[in-house]
C-alpha cells in the first residue's frame, strides 16, 4: 500500500480518512473488550472468518488498535499489520505460530539479547535454528537446508549495530522460496522499507523508533506481500481460504494473540499513533547527531572503537549508504581503558542510565554487564560484544551539549 503523498503527511492525516472519529484528527480510545451484534448469525461469521472488518473480543483487536494497523501499513508500504504488547510478543508469535518441529530456521547471530533468549527457547521445541554472521549472504546459503522456512535478521543490529547482507539475502529467499523477515525496529520505515529488499515480513519493537517517547509499549508484524503462503506448509486448515495473502496475518492474529495473548492495549496503541506523526523528523535528527557524535568519539583518544552504520570506517557502510537515508540513533563504542567503562557511565550527566532505546532522550547502558549479562561470556564473543562496550541510544537533545558531556566524560 504506497501513498503519493510524501510521508508525514500521509501519517498525519491518516486517521481523519479511516472515518468514525466525528471529525476529530485522532481515531478515538476504543476500551471495550467485548463488541454486541443484532444477529447472532453475524456473531458466528466472524468465528468463522466470513464477516470481515468486525470485532468480537479485544484479545484479537479493536477500532483503536485497528486504526494503527492501518498507519503502520501505510508506513511500510505492506498489506496488513498485526500488533502486539511489546515487540517481544511480536517475536514470541512470529515464531511459536509460523514454524513446528521439524523446521528449521535461520537467524543472524547479531541479535538482541532477548531475542536471542527466545531462540534457545525455539530450540528447545524441536525447531532446529542456525545461527549465522548474516552480514555475509555466503554464511546464510551455507546454513539453508531442505526444511529451512525462514530467515530472521535485524537489519540494523542492536547493540554492535552490524548490517545484514539483505538485498542478497532477500534474493536468496526469493530463490528458495523461504519466508525472510526483517526486524526494522532501529532504523524504522522512516529510514528504509525491507520491502525494498524482498522482505515478506517486518518486525517492530513500536515501543522504541515509531512511538519515540519512553511512554508506550507495543509490537509489531507489517506483511509486505512480497511472500506467497500459499506454497507455506505451516498454515493451518481453518485458515487457508479466501486471499492468500492474507494467510500468514490471519495466523498471526489467531494464534498469536487469540493462543498466546499478547494483545497491545488500546490506549498504548492510540499513544503510539500519536508518536508516530513526528517519526520522520526525529529519525532525520537522531541519525544526525548520532553520526556527529560517532565521528566525535572516533576521534576521541580515549576511544578504541565506534559501531555507527554511517561512518566510513564501519564494515558494513557502503551497503548502510545505499539503502538507508539515515544511520538512526543507535551507537555502541568501546573505551580504550575497558575498566573505566562504569566510571565513565557515571560521570555522564545528560544521558539517563537506563535500559531501553529510542527515547527523546539520551539512553546510556553498558551492554555485557546488563541486557547480555545472561547470555555469557561465549555468546557475547560471538556477537562480538566486548566486556567494555557502552550502548548509547541518541535521544533529542542539542549534540552539542552531548558531545560536552561525553567529553568531560572521557576525560
Amino acid at each position: 500500500m504506497n501513498s503519493p503523498l510524501g510521508f508525514t503527511t500521509d501519517i498525519v492525516h491518516a486517521d481523519r480518512r479511516f472515518g468514525g472519529n466525528h471529525g476529530g484528527v485522532h481515531q478515538p480510545v476504543q476500551t471495550s473488550t467485548q463488541f454486541g451484534f443484532d444477529k447472532v448469525e453475524d456473531l458466528i461469521g466472524v468465528f468463522q472468518g466470513s464477516v470481515k472488518g468486525a470485532y468480537n473480543y479485544a484479545r484479537q483487536g479493536t477500532p483503536t488498535t485497528a486504526a494503527l494497523e492501518a498507519k503502520l501499513t501505510r508506513m511500510e508500504g505492506g498489506v496488513g499489520t498485526v500488533t502486539f504488547a511489546t515487540g517481544m510478543g511480536a517475536i514470541a508469535a512470529l515464531f511459536f505460530t509460523l514454524l513446528k518441529a521439524g523446521d528449521h530456521l535461520v537467524s543472524s547471530r547479531f541479535v538482541f539479547g532477548n531475542t536471542s533468549s527466545v531462540l534457545d527457547t525455539v530450540a528447545g521445541l524441536g525447531i532446529s535454528v542456525t545461527r549465522v554472521d548474516a552480514t555475509s549472504v555466503d554464511c546464510v546459503v551455507e546454513a539453508v537446508r531442505p526444511n529451512t522456512r525462514m530467515v530472521f535478521v535485524e537489519a540494523v543490529a542492536n547493540p554492535g549495530t552490524q548490517v545484514a547482507d539483505l538485498a542478497a539475502i532477500g534474493a536468496l529467499c526469493v530463490q528458495r522460496g523461504i519466508l525472510f523477515v526483517v526486524d526494522n525496529t532501529i532504523l524504522s520505515p522512516a529510514l528504509f522499507r525491507p520491502a525494498a529488499v524482498s522482505a515478506g515480513l517486518v518486525l517492530h519493537s513500536l515501543t522504541k523508533t515509531i512511538a519515540g517517547h519512553g511512554h508506550a509499549l507495543g509490537g509489531a508484524i507489517v506483511d509486505t506481500g512480497l511472500f506467497d503462503w500459499s506454497g507455506y506448509p505451516n498454515i493451518a486448515a481453518p485458515y487457508r481460504k479466501g486471499d492468500a495473502g492474507q494467510w500468514g496475518l490471519t495466523q498471526l492474529r489467531k494464534k498469536g494473540l487469540r493462543d498466546l495473548g499478547a494483545m497491545l492495549s488500546a490506549q498504548h496503541a492510540h499513544a503510539i499513533a500519536i508518536g508516530a506523526e513526528t517519526l520522520a523528523l526525529r529519525a532525520r535528527h537522531t541519525s544526525q547527531s548520532a553520526l556527529a557524535l560517532a565521528e566525535f568519539l572516533a576521534s576521541h583518544p580515549a576511544v578504541a572503537q565506534v559501531n555507527y552504520p554511517m561512518l566510513p570506517t564501519h564494515p558494513q557502510y557502503a551497503q548502510a549508504a545505499r539503502l538507508f537515508a539515515g544511520g538512526s540513533w543507535l551507537l555502541s563504542f568501546e573505551l580504550k581503558n575497558a575498566n573505566d567503562c562504569l566510571g565513565f557511565i557515571n560521570r555522564l550527566r545528560l544521558p539517563v542510565k537506563a535500559t531501553g532505546i529510542g527515547d527523546t532522550r539520551s539512553l546510556v547502558i553498558p551492554v555485557a554487564h546488563t541486557i547480555f549479562w545472561e547470555a555469557g561470556a561465549k555468546v557475547r564473543a560471538d556477537m562480538g560484544i566486548a566486556d567494555g562496550m557502552v550502548r548509547l541510544s541518541v535521544g533529542l537533545e542539542e549534540v552539542e551539549d552531548l558531545c560536552a558531556d561525553l567529553d568531560q566524560a572521557l576525560q
